[in-house]
C-alpha cells in the first residue's frame, strides 16, 4: 500500500513518532517510502533523517498523496494541524492516529475515508511498547495487516472491534507506564523510611521493577504464579502482601485510578 509514489507520511517526529520512525528504519523499511512532516524536528531527529535519507518537510507538499497518513502530534494541536493535511488524503489513504481522545468520527469528519485509531504507550521508545487499535469499516484487510506490521516495530498490537474499548486500553496500558513509575517512587520512599539512603532505595526499587518486568516478559507463567513463586509461607513477602492484598489494599486503589483514567479519556473524546 505504501510506495515512493504514495508514501507513509509521518506527521510529527517527536517522542512517539520518532520511536516509530526508528523502528521502521531498523526493520528495513525503504526510506524512499517515508516522508516526515515536522516544522521543527529536534537536532538529533534532523540528523537521523538526513543520515537515513528520509525526506522531511515543514508542511504538506503539493501533489503528494499518502498511502498511510500517520498522525503523531499532540491532541491539543490536532485541530490546527489537520486542515493543512487534507490534500494528502486520496481515495486509498488510511489515516492512522496515535492521539489520545480523538475518535474515529473526529477524523472521518475532517479527513474522510479509512481511519485507524490507536493508543500506544511510551515503552515504544525502547521497542517494548504495546498498542491498542481499532479500524473503521473503510479499512481493508490488506491495509490493516500493513498497519499492524508498522505498529509492531515497537511492540505487540491488540486490535479491538469496539472503539469504546480504547478508553479502557488507555487506562490500562496507555497511561499505565506512569503508574509503574509511581510505584517505583513509592517503593523507594518506603525504603528510605525503613532506613535506607534515598539514592540506594531508588536504585533498589528501579532494578527490582525493571528486573521483575523482564522476568515476566520472558516467563510463560501468569503474573499470579510469578507472585506466588516469590512468596514463602509466613515469610517477609507474605507479610507485605497481606497489606497490599487486603480488602482496602491496592486493588480498590487501582480500580478507582483506572476508572478515572477511562472516564477522562471519554471526556476528552467529547
Amino acid at each position: 500500500m505504501i510506495s515512493a509514489a504514495n508514501p507513509l507520511v509521518l506527521v510529527g517526529a517527536g517522542n512517539m513518532g520518532g520511536a516509530m520512525l526508528n523502528g521502521w528504519l531498523e526493520a528495513g523499511t525503504d526510506p524512499a517510502t517515508i516522508v516526515v512532516l515536522d516544522p521543527k524536528p529536534s537536532g538529533a531527529m534532523a540528523a537521523r533523517l538526513a543520515a537515513a535519507g528520509v525526506r522531511c518537510e515543514a508542511s504538506a507538499p503539493e501533489g503528494l498523496v499518502a498511502g498511510i497518513l500517520m498522525l503523531a502530534v499532540k491532541p491539543q494541536i490536532m485541530d490546527a494541524v489537520l486542515p493543512g493535511l487534507t490534500g494528502l488524503v486520496g481515495p486509498k489513504t488510511v489515516s492512522l492516529s496515535i492521539a489520545a481522545g480523538k475518535t474515529i468520527a473526529y477524523f472521518e469528519e475532517r479527513l474522510g475515508g479509512a481511519v485507524v485509531r490507536t493508543i500506544p504507550n511510551t515503552p515504544a521508545m525502547v521497542g517494548r511498547g504495546i498498542t491498542g487499535a481499532v479500524a473503521n469499516a473503510a479499512v481493508s484487510a490488506e491495509a490493516k495487516a500493513e498497519i499492524d506490521t508498522l505498529l509492531s516495530v515497537c511492540g505487540p498490537v491488540e486490535w479491538v472491534e469496539d472503539e469504546a474499548l480504547i478508553d479502557s486500553i488507555t487506562a490500562v496500558s496507555g497511561s499505565g507506564p506512569a503508574y509503574v513509575f509511581y510505584v517505583v517512587e513509592c517503593m523507594a520512599e518506603a525504603g528510605r523510611k525503613c532506613g535506607l539512603p534515598a539514592d540506594l532505595a531508588m536504585r533498589l526499587a528501579r532494578a527490582t521493577v525493571t528486573g521483575a518486568g523482564e522476568l515476566m516478559h520472558q516467563s510463560p507463567d501468569d503474573a499470579a504464579v510469578l507472585r506466588q513463586n516469590v512468596t514463602s509461607p509466613n515469610g517477609t513477602t507474605a507479610a507485605a502482601l497481606a497489606v497490599l492484598m487486603a480488602e482496602d489494599g491496592l486493588q480498590p486503589v487501582f480500580d478507582a485510578a483506572l476508572q478515572a483514567a477511562a472516564d477522562r479519556s471519554r471526556e476528552l473524546a467529547g
